[in-house]
């Protein structure tokens, strides 16, 4: 047997050995802060850390629940958020934020270098075109969040040089804008892989770009892209209308992209998650049971993927949280019954000074607010003592909404003026609503002691790509068979009963609409939906609810269950369908690069 000291001496020899062999090697390198791009593609290790960073730019919106807390799924309970403004009507092409038309624009001139000199690499072949078919999906990707927000964009296949005649440049319509994506698309499918191994998890796959390719030929069908009368007059610097007249066959081109999604998926091994039988915690695993069957395309969230400071906003002030993301009651209220049917169908106005507001129920739901219910539900989805408004919902209500009396963590919350996560005892952050979102958070995570798990934000995943195909089906051919069948499948893993059957084009819409308001509740789908389907006007011009949070003494004091008026949203519309370009970027190039319509501040 080896004594300590040989083998102490036997690791100093090898490490002298080591040394000796690579010193002149080592000594030659340069330093990382004085690489060329030849360099860079010079070395295999470089090139993917090129690559890897261009990962590292993708935005995580969940984290601070921007475009959640501009609609009217959500109130963002902290004062200087920049969803305030977009509620408030204030921003503009000087203060409006994210910055994506300089972010993005960043990204993609990243990809295009990628793309020019990965050949360059001294690697194999095969790792080359699949590094080539990252970079072109992610530059699809990249330009389709440019578009979603303005519309219109610069198309640029290539990377700049100060040689460029940047004046020339101008904005493309929004078909070409889609088409550029598409191609992408179909070039990162010629180039990747279904599936990705273990190590590789996070980068997309083939099913990620099909995934792309519904979304954007599903907004590209939408009111808002297409035949929308409000933009007929709006032209780039060529005179070319940038958006165009209407055509139904855009409903059939989204249809036929989401099956093939689906198609493709289902084949690779992908499907709808359905590990437990217990629905509300089914569902809560979807968004924390990272890299599950159901998931197309995510990335790792948070500082080394810990999402703390979202799972914090997410905690009542009585585990040492923040209370900031607090549902509407708009959004709890949208939730529909065990048995499948809709709630409350509308509002009458009780008080026009504090906006109170008493809810229109519909009588064949079952559904009531005559107090608290004493019984707790057979499956634990809710304790004893809760207000009888939070009984008999669908599953979905309990894996994403956390309410007063409900078991969070270990702890009863307690949301009325007097409780301990009421408004007496939270600082200058306090829940306004009397409602936390509980979808996406955490349940094995906390504050104190600190302890987290690596978590990943989706950016697609099967469930929606049921719907994009659903929606764009009953707009191509009304309410045929598969419609049906994939707003029910959905249904089905949420535990509630399938559709009335022989709803018209019309109805089947509405419900389509409420399914994805539902099913992707949070996920940033809301805000750009009631968009591209222009109804904006009607739901973000208008005030948002809450329980009175200023009232209550007790689990027994009712005064805390009124809907109280929480702020008025402000929605100019046309204005505000499309983010104006900043203002730096307009000045650099008046001439070519028109404003979107109304920001104009010449």
């Amino acid at each position: 047997m080896r004594t300590k000291k040989t083998i102490i001496l036997f690791l100093i020899s090898i490490l002298t050995l080591n040394f000796s062999s690579c010193k002149e090697d080592y000594l030659d390198m340069i330093p990382d802060e004085d690489l060329t791009l030849d360099d860079v593609f010079a070395n295999r290790l470089y090139t993917e850390r090129f690559l890897s960073n261009i990962y590292e730019t993708l935005p995580d919106e969940a984290e601070l629940n921007l475009f959640a807390g501009a609609s009217d799924e959500m109130e963002v309970a902290f004062g200087p958020h920049p969803s305030h403004i977009f509620g408030s009507g204030a921003w503009n092409p000087t203060n409006v934020w994210p910055p994506y038309w300089t972010d993005l624009y960043t990204v993609i001139r990243k990809c295009n270098i990628f793309i020019e000199n990965v050949d360059k690499s001294p690697t194999t072949s095969e790792e080359i075109t699949h590094w080539k078919g990252e970079a072109y999906f992610l530059r699809a990707f990249n330009y389709f969040m440019l578009m979603r927000v303005y519309g219109p964009v610069v198309l640029l296949d290539r990377s700049l040089t100060t040689s460029d005649d940047f004046i020339s440049i101008t904005r493309e319509p929004i078909e070409k804008c889609v088409q550029f994506v598409l191609d992408d698309c179909d070039r990162a499918i010629s180039m990747l892989e279904p599936t990705v191994i273990e190590r590789d998890l996070g980068r997309p796959t083939t099913i990620s770009a099909y995934a792309l390719k519904s979304r954007v030929l599903l907004y590209m069908a939408s009111p808002l892209w297409n035949g929308n009368p409000d933009y007929n007059t709006f032209v780039n610097s060529r005179g070319e209308r940038l958006f165009p007249d209407y055509d139904a066959a855009r409903w059939t081109a989204a249809a036929d992209a989401s099956l093939t999604c689906i198609t493709e998926a289902l084949n690779a091994g992908y499907g709808l998650y359905k590990a437990k039988t217990n629905p509300v915690e089914n569902f809560q695993e979807i968004f924390t049971e990272n890299n599950n069957k159901e998931i197309l395309f995510t990335k790792n969230s948070g500082l080394y993927g810990k999402a703390s400071h979202f799972d914090n906003c997410c905690d009542p002030v009585s585990l040492g949280g923040f209370s900031i993301f607090n549902p509407t009651q708009e959004m709890v209220d949208a939730y529909q019954m065990a048995n499948g049917t809709i709630p409350i169908t509308g509002y009458t106005v009780v008080d026009p000074i504090s906006h109170e507001v008493t809810p229109i129920i519909n009588p064949a739901s079952g559904y009531s607010e005559d107090g608290i219910d004493a019984n707790a539900h057979p499956d634990g989805w809710y304790p004893r003592n809760v207000h009888k408004m939070y009984v008999g919902r669908e599953p979905r209500f309990y894996a994403s909404i956390n309410f007063c009396m409900q078991t969070w963590k270990g702890t009863t919350i307690q949301f009325w003026k007097s409780g301990k996560d009421g408004r007496d005892h939270a600082g200058s952050d306090y829940c306004k609503t009397g409602y936390l979102q509980k979808k996406l958070a955490d349940p094995q995570a906390s504050i104190n002691p600190d302890r987290r798990r690596l978590r990943t934000r989706i950016f697609f995943r099967l469930g929606e790509i049921y719907l994009n195909y659903a929606e764009a089906l009953n707009e191509a051919q009304g309410p045929v068979a598969n419609v049906y069948t994939y707003v029910n499948e959905i249904r089905s893993r949420a535990g509630i009963p399938d559709l009335p059957a022989g709803l018209s084009k019309d109805e089947m819409r509405e419900r389509i609409h409420l399914e994805r308001r539902i099913e992707l509740a949070f996920e940033h789908h809301r805000f750009f939906d009631v968009r591209r389907w222009k109804i904006a006007k009607d739901v973000d011009d208008a005030w948002i609810h809450g329980m009175d949070i200023y009232s209550g003494t007790s689990r027994t004091d009712l005064s805390f269950y009124k809907r109280k008026g929480i702020e008025k949203r402000v929605f100019e519309a046309p204005k505000h369908y499309l983010f104006p370009i900043p203002q730096d970027e307009i000045n650099k190039n008046k001439k070519n690069i028109p404003q979107n319509p109304g920001w104009s501040i010449d």
